[in-house]
């Protein structure tokens, strides 16, 4: 089968596919159809944390899959209970519901923000603040919460009830809260909006305004949680606590899932029949989620933060290379106004290295324990595919 001929024939044209048939791999390997090696700085976009293959991962989903795939949330299930407990246990947090993206992720954040509100205010208090260059998912809601003016295009009418203050700007995020404000939602490293960390004196007030005026404080983990940013979620790093938080991506190593993780104060905020899902805390992903989870432990989150150093000081002071940001293995690296990341993407393709973009850098989301000997072969090919643009 002519497996490019018959994608643009059969689905749907909303990807810019590279031209690149993968079939299989292992850790931070991949291979294609023609048996090419590719060192993997992408992790299916943050996904694969511990690679392709992984043994335990495997395991966890097969012992499921031959019990039960699938049964719906009017029963219980011991997969969620664990992994439910487990999530509870490793942030302080007191209730879970699980999602199936991102975006729900997102979406059942905001609704629950507008209901504590309502449930506490009444009508007219709904307005969630996010950041500009923040990206919070694809669904209606969460692009009218994302703060780029580039997905504000073609599906009108947006949401209504969002604004968005510039990062880090203390006086314009107070100037934007009104009566009509129930939360602020932030990442603390934007990941699409160009791999930028928020200042944590931001994340400080934030919490800090939330906690006296009773807005909701949620923080979207899609991206930085499960152990990217060298903590098990990114906020953490910063001493806060938020009301809500929500992740996905790498929760379930691969399988499309996701948690939004409810505090005391939001804990009892949705009841029976105020949300739900068909899908959501799926067995099999729930006991694969709880294998990644499991295993994210100091050691996994220390040699994060060492291969964070290891790609800072082979990068750092090369041609072409301006700065690194970001955290852990969440990084971008802005190069020179000549180039253009994609490019310099396209080019490792041909070189063997699977790199992202985010805006004009290039964004690397290798796996969380990818070994130092491929971590140096991929930023080698890395720096040559720079040189050749």
């Amino acid at each position: 089968m002519d497996i490019i001929k018959e994608d643009k024939e059969n689905i749907l044209n909303t990807y810019k596919r590279f031209n690149v048939v993968l079939t299989n791999g292992h850790g931070s390997t991949l291979f294609d159809q023609d048996g090419k090696e590719y060192i993997d700085f992408s992790s299916g976009i943050g996904t694969n944390i511990y690679g392709i293959c992984d043994k335990e991962w495997i395991d966890a989903v097969c012992e499921q899959a031959h019990k039960l795939q699938h049964t719906s949330n009017l029963y219980y299930s011991e997969p969620q209970v664990r992994l439910a407990k487990l999530l509870c246990e490793k942030t302080g947090m007191k209730k879970v519901f699980f999602s199936n993206s991102g975006a729900e992720s997102n979406e059942c954040a905001i609704k629950a923000a507008r209901k504590y509100s309502f449930d506490k205010y009444g009508e007219g208090r709904y307005e969630i603040i996010t950041l500009v260059n923040s990206f919070h998912g694809r669904t209606i809601a969460t692009l009218s919460a994302t703060g780029q003016d580039v997905f504000h295009q073609f599906f009108f009418p947006f949401v209504e009830g969002f604004k968005h203050a510039p990062a880090n700007d203390i006086k314009a995020l107070d100037e934007l809260i009104s009566n009509k404000t129930c939360a602020i939602m932030i990442e603390c490293v934007q990941g699409e909006g160009g791999v930028n960390a928020l200042d944590p004196e931001f994340i400080k007030h934030i919490e800090k305004v939330c906690k006296e005026k009773d807005l909701v404080f949620i923080v979207d983990e899609v991206q930085t949680g499960n152990g990217r940013c060298g903590y098990l979620y990114s906020y953490m790093e910063y001493g806060v606590k938020p009301d809500i938080v929500t992740t996905a991506k790498g929760i379930a190593g691969g399988l499309p899932f996701g948690a939004i993780l409810f505090s005391e104060k939001t804990e009892h905020v949705l009841g029976y029949g105020q949300h739900a899902t068909t899908f959501g805390g799926n067995p099999i992903c729930a006991n694969a989620a709880y294998s990644v989870i499991s295993r994210i432990d100091d050691n996994l989150l220390s040699h994060v933060r060492n291969m964070r150093k290891l790609i800072e000081n082979k990068l750092i002071g090369k041609p072409g290379i301006k700065s690194i940001s970001g955290k852990g293995l969440m990084v971008g690296i802005e190069i020179d106004e000549k180039y253009k990341a994609a490019d310099v993407v396209a080019k490792g393709i041909e070189n063997g290295v699977i790199m992202l973009t985010a805006k004009n850098k290039i964004r690397l989301l290798p796996p969380l324990n990818i070994s130092e000997k491929d971590l140096t072969k991929g930023l080698d090919l890395l720096l040559k595919s720079l040189s050749e643009v």
